[in-house]
């Protein structure tokens, strides 16, 4: 445990009056971004995101930023678990961190989605789509969250955090990255939008409920902002163009005989729930894949500094170099 456990409970006891029993804290694994626990009492069950300790790169990690979207949606009409508290000081535990409830359901870690039948996994992969789709027409406004990034000019000013994040992160050459940020620089798109974006929106972080193809929670915030729903969808749909070795993609499956849509279909169910006109592009898969290979670089280099979150840091950062040729895959082929 990298922090003092007593300190965590002393904390938690005058936050929230009434725990009653023995805390038991439990680390869960998977994850390569935010530290997470399970957080429990005999009479409470809860979880705890925490910021990685150790040097990260600006305004990654950014736990407040989790915990204030999933406060200002918990009103909504997508379902994310209930925050309780957010200490934005370093003295409990060595970072920030934030506690929310314990919700009981499904996460598939495996987009493949072994063991169930054909109409399962269709109507999983349909409800993924659709809360996207209620996500991306929300009124951010409305629920507070002015500010909580810039309108307009989305991929221009993200590709300048990229090519910072490329640039701090960099523990090795990877001129598949330098190619594919400068296609993408030279080939932005001229429309712009702006819609509540979540930046992770994938299969592993969404709860099903414990039997029904429904999503009960929303999870990892971490990269939400104000942005092009566009980019949200083609981050979404990475996993077609990317084979299973490659991070769980699906691309070379038998999709039809597993019951899972296409990628054409799925995102012609999105565009419909979510009542679109302009699609996504070759340059949207281009931005998606370039921010993976990016994010895994971070990974490997959390890894060699000692600091990763997951123990198979240093292999899922070799991912690198795969997602980035992807990148320059999809800028020249747009829909495989």
């Amino acid at each position: 445990m990298e922090f003092d456990p007593s300190r965590l409970d002393a904390f938690m006891r005058r936050a929230i009056p009434g725990l009653t029993g023995t805390m038991e804290l439990e680390r869960i694994g998977g994850g390569q971004s935010n530290p997470t626990f399970f957080l429990s009492y005999d009479n409470r069950r809860m979880v705890l995101r925490k910021k990685p300790a150790g040097n990260v790169l600006p305004s990654a990690h950014a736990v407040d930023r989790e915990y204030r979207v999933m406060k200002a949606l918990a009103c909504s009409r997508l379902p994310v678990p209930v925050t309780l508290l957010f200490e934005p000081a370093s003295e409990v535990i060595g970072t920030p961190f934030y506690v929310m409830e314990r919700m009981e359901g499904r996460i598939f870690a495996d987009n493949s989605l072994p063991g169930m039948s054909a109409t399962q996994r269709r109507a999983i992969y349909l409800e993924m789509a659709e809360k996207l789709a209620v996500l991306h027409g929300l009124n951010w406004d409305e629920l507070g969250l002015a500010g909580y990034g810039k309108e307009g000019t989305f991929f221009e000013r993200q590709l300048r955090r990229w090519n910072q994040q490329w640039a701090l992160s960099r523990t090795r050459d990877n001129p598949a990255i330098d190619e594919l940020l400068a296609w993408l620089q030279s080939n932005l798109p001229t429309d712009d939008e702006t819609a509540l974006v979540h930046g992770d929106f994938r299969l592993g972080n969404l709860m099903f409920h414990p039997s029904e193809p429904r999503v009960v929670a929303v999870l990892d915030w971490e990269l939400s902002t104000l942005g092009h729903p566009l980019a949200d969808i083609a981050f979404n749909t990475v996993a077609w163009r990317t084979l299973p070795f490659e991070y769980g993609g699906i691309r070379g499956l038998d999709l039809a005989g597993l019951g899972i849509p296409s990628e054409q279909e799925y995102l012609s169910h999105y565009y419909r729930a979510a009542g679109r006109t302009a699609e996504a592009t070759p340059f949207h898969w281009a931005f998606a894949l370039m921010r993976w290979a990016v994010l895994f670089e971070g990974i490997a280099a959390r890894a060699q500094h000692g600091n990763a979150v997951a123990g198979d840091a240093a292999d899922v950062g070799a991912l690198g170099m795969a997602m980035a040729l992807r990148g320059l895959e999809a800028s020249r082929q747009g829909l495989p």
